[in-house]
C-alpha cells in the first residue's frame, strides 16, 4: 500500500507540475497582452499592436502545451484516485467541470478569433476577443482554485451514510474564506512571472540590439507590472494567505515556519535554517526575534504554537520538503522584489537601457519566477498533508485498490519520456517565434 501510494502520488505531482508550467504564464500574460492591445486602441501606435500579437503567438503555443498536459491529469482522477473521486466527485466534479465547460471553452473560441480574425471584426472587436481570453483564463484559475480552496478548507457539505460528501450549500464553495487570498495569490504570481518573461525577453533584444524599440517597450512594461504585482504577491495576497494557515491549518503553519517548540514571549522568524526533524530543531538557523508573532498576531510577544503542541498523526508527512519550499518561495519572493525596484529606479531616471547588469538580471531570472510558483504550490499541497480533505479525508483513503504500483510507475516512466519530448519541442517552437521577433508595419 505504502509504495503504491508513492508512485500515485509522484505520479500526479509530476505530471502536474509540468502542466502549471504553461498557465502560469498565459494566465498572466493574457492580461499583458489586453494592456499592449488598448494601448494601441489609445495611441494607433502600431508596437504596441504588433506587441499583442507577438505575445498572443506565445500565449497560444502555451496555452496548447498546457491543454495537452492536462488532459492526462483528469484521467488519473478515474485511474490512481478513484476511491477519492467516489467519495468527492459531487462536490469537487462541479467546479472542475464548470472550468472545462465554460472558461476552457471561453478562451480556446476567442484565442482563435484574435490570432486570425483582425481584418474581419476590426481593432474594438479584436481587443473584445483579448479581453475574453484574458477572462477565460482567469475564470478558468478561479474554479481550479474553487476546488483546491475546498480540499483545503471543506465548506457547505454533508457525508452521506455512505461515506460520500454531498454538497448543501452551493454558495459557500464561493464564499470560502480561504478562496480568494488564494486565488488573488496565485493570479498576482501568474502575473510575475510572465512579467519577467516580458522583461527578459525585451531585455535579450536590447542587449542584442535586435528589435530594439520592442525590447525597450517589453522591459520598460515587464518590470512595472513586475514589481506591482510581486508586492501584491506579498502583501496583501500573501499576508492573508499565512493569516488563513494560522487559522485554518496552525500545525501545516509551524512546519513551514520550522517552528518545533512554542516560544514563550514571541516567536521568531528563521532566516536560514535546516530542520532536524528527528531531533525536533533547526541547525544552524539565522532568525530575528518576535517578527513573526508580529507579522502573525500584530503583537510582538503573542505565542506562535509549534508542532509539540500537536498530535504527530496530524503534523505534515514531509515537513522538511513543507519548511524549504516555503523558504525558496519567500526568498525569491524578496529577490524579485529588490531586482524590479531597482529596475524601476532605473527607468526613472532614464538609465534603464544603459545599466547593462540588470538587462543581464532581467534575462537570466526568467527560469526563477517558474521556481517560486512550482514551490509555492508545492507548499500548499505539502502542507496539506496526510489530507485530501483536510481533516476529513486521508490520503491513503482516496487511492485506487485495483491499480499495482508497478502499473503506476511504467506510467509514470512513461510520462517522464513524453513529457521530456514535448518540452524540447515547445522550446524550439518559442525560440523560433522570439528569434523571428515582432513583425512591424513600420520596419
Amino acid at each position: 500500500m505504502e509504495e503504491m501510494l508513492f508512485y500515485d502520488r509522484m505520479q500526479f505531482a509530476f505530471t502536474i507540475t509540468f502542466h502549471y508550467l504553461f498557465p502560469q504564464l498565459t494566465m498572466g500574460l493574457s492580461l499583458m497582452i489586453v494592456y499592449f492591445k488598448w494601448k494601441f486602441l489609445r495611441t494607433q501606435s502600431e508596437h504596441y499592436n504588433d506587441a499583442a500579437k507577438f505575445w498572443m503567438r506565445i500565449f497560444a503555443l502555451n496555452f496548447a502545451m498546457g491543454v495537452v498536459t492536462g488532459i492526462p491529469m483528469e484521467f488519473q482522477f478515474g485511474t490512481n484516485w478513484a476511491k477519492f473521486s467516489e467519495l468527492t466527485g459531487g462536490i469537487i466534479g462541479q467546479t472542475l467541470a464548470m472550468e472545462g465547460m465554460f472558461s476552457f471553452f471561453l478562451e480556446s473560441s476567442f484565442l482563435g478569433l484574435f490570432l486570425f480574425g483582425e481584418k474581419l471584426m476590426g481593432q474594438k472587436l479584436h481587443f473584445l476577443t483579448g479581453f475574453l481570453v484574458f477572462l477565460g483564463s482567469w475564470a478558468s484559475g478561479f474554479l481550479i482554485i474553487a476546488t483546491h480552496s475546498w480540499m483545503q478548507n471543506p465548506v457547505g457539505y454533508e457525508i452521506l451514510a455512505n461515506g460520500k460528501f454531498v454538497l448543501n450549500n452551493f454558495s459557500a464553495l464561493f464564499s470560502n474564506p480561504w478562496l480568494w487570498p488564494s486565488y488573488l495569490h496565485n493570479q498576482a504570481a501568474s502575473l510575475v512571472t510572465s512579467s519577467f518573461v516580458v522583461a527578459g525577453i525585451g531585455a535579450f533584444y536590447v542587449l542584442n540590439k535586435k528589435h530594439l524599440e520592442f525590447g525597450k517597450l517589453f522591459v520598460k512594461t515587464g518590470i512595472i507590472f513586475g514589481l506591482v504585482a510581486s508586492i501584491i504577491v506579498a502583501v496583501p495576497t500573501g499576508d492573508l494567505l499565512a493569516k488563513n494557515v494560522v487559522k485554518y491549518q496552525p500545525v501545516t503553519f509551524a512546519a513551514m515556519e520550522g517552528i518545533f517548540h512554542t516560544e514563550e514571549g514571541g516567536s521568531e522568524i528563521v532566516l536560514i535554517g535546516q530542520p532536524d526533524v528527528l531531533n525536533k530543531k533547526l541547525d544552524n538557523k539565522i532568525a530575528v526575534p518576535n517578527i513573526l508573532s508580529f507579522l502573525t498576531y500584530g503583537n510582538w510577544e503573542t505565542e506562535v504554537k509549534g508542532l509539540a503542541e500537536f498530535s504527530e498523526e496530524k503534523h505534515p508527512t514531509n515537513i522538511s520538503g513543507l519548511y524549504y519550499a516555503y523558504h525558496i518561495m519567500v526568498g525569491l519572493g524578496t529577490i524579485f522584489i529588490g531586482l524590479l525596484t531597482l529596475a524601476v529606479f532605473q527607468l526613472v531616471i532614464r538609465k534603464r537601457y544603459e545599466t547593462q547588469w540588470i538587462l543581464w538580471a532581467l534575462l537570466l531570472m526568467i527560469p526563477f519566477p517558474y521556481i517560486a510558483n512550482t514551490t509555492g504550490w508545492y507548499t500548499a499541497e505539502l502542507g496539506r498533508q496526510p489530507w485530501l480533505v483536510y481533516n476529513l479525508l486521508r490520503t491513503t483513503e482516496g487511492v485506487s485498490p485495483t491499480v499495482s504500483s508497478g502499473n503506476t510507475l511504467f506510467t509514470l516512466l512513461g510520462f517522464i519520456g513524453l513529457y521530456l519530448l514535448l518540452g524540447l519541442l515547445f522550446l524550439l517552437l518559442v525560440t523560433k517565434i522570439i528569434r523571428t521577433g515582432p513583425h512591424s508595419k513600420l520596419h
